[in-house]
């Protein structure tokens, strides 16, 4: 299973971040850094349509193998920007995504989005140094973290600026969320994508979404490429998407953002345009 492959490898980058992060070091690195740009108030106060869009810079993925063979990391992340993306997702991931830190701190110096670091966290150092390469959010996935860890990290990425997208993707995993103490600053994602076949099916975010309290936002991820499917997560009470693979195999993203997400201050858009993957 790819997610348990991903894990074991992570161990062993992570043992190696130990012997060259110190997080006494890193906290005074950060106190110097500028404040992070509120990645979860972008995406619900602040968004520009009637849905949030989290747009992902995605180069491959472990499934699809390479999505995007002219990747430019620092162009893509522009074009989202000029289509009205609220915030950006970037890989980091390097053996299975082909992403790398280099991405986002490139990504970071090019646009004024919030950004979310992509990865998987499995070590409080990966949340230090997160908010050192310039992200304003992290990934936390429920279905490689225990309860407790969970816990931990949203509290840890807080103490340093940044939010918290906490990943679910089965109906065990939203109880097990919903029962910790969710602060200001954190976003539930439901995956629609079935973590173990790899499947997909926006009726998770339909079924898991209700049982989101009311003042917790959620954010519906992957299979969405049509505005019939933007049109089903709408009533679904998710305040924003997270897409990538979608925009990644289109030519012009730009088009791609506007055509599938309506124009920037628009409300739910008419007809039924699609954007094929």
């Amino acid at each position: 299973m790819y997610l348990d492959r991903i894990v074991e490898t992570k161990r062993e980058e992570t043992a190696k971040l130990a012997a060259t992060l110190s997080i006494p070091q890193a906290l005074e690195t950060i106190a110097g850094m500028p404040a992070t740009k509120g990645f979860a108030k972008t995406l619900t106060a602040g968004r520009k349509r009637d849905m949030g869009l989290i747009a992902e810079v995605k180069k491959a993925s472990p499934s699809k193998g390479l999505i995007r063979p002219d990747f430019d990391p620092v162009a893509i992340a522009l074009a989202y920007e000029e289509a009205g993306a609220d915030c950006l997702s970037v890989l980091t991931d390097a053996p299975y995504f082909q992403g790398s830190s280099e991405y986002l701190q490139a990504v970071r110096q090019a646009v004024n989005l919030p950004l979310l670091r992509k990865d998987f966290v499995i070590d409080e150092r990966q949340i230090y140094e997160a908010r050192i390469l310039g992200a304003d959010a992290v990934l936390l996935i429920a279905a490689i973290l225990t309860p407790q860890q969970i816990s931990t990290f949203m509290r840890t990425a807080a103490s340093i600026g940044l939010d918290s997208l906490i990943e679910v993707h089965s109906l065990e995993e939203m109880k097990t969320v919903l029962e910790l103490e969710l602060s200001e600053g954190v976003l539930i994602g439901i995956n629609n994508r079935n973590l173990h076949t790899f499947e997909t099916s926006l009726a998770a975010s339909e079924s898991l979404g209700k049982l989101v309290p009311e003042g917790v936002p959620f954010i519906s991820e992957s299979g969405i490429s049509s505005v019939q499917d933007m049109d089903f997560l709408r009533n679904t009470g998710a305040s924003g998407v997270l897409i990538g693979e979608c925009f990644m195999r289109q030519k012009d993203i730009q088009a791609a953002v506007n055509a599938l997400m309506g124009p920037v201050g628009s409300a739910a858009k008419e007809g039924g345009v699609s954007i094929h993957e």
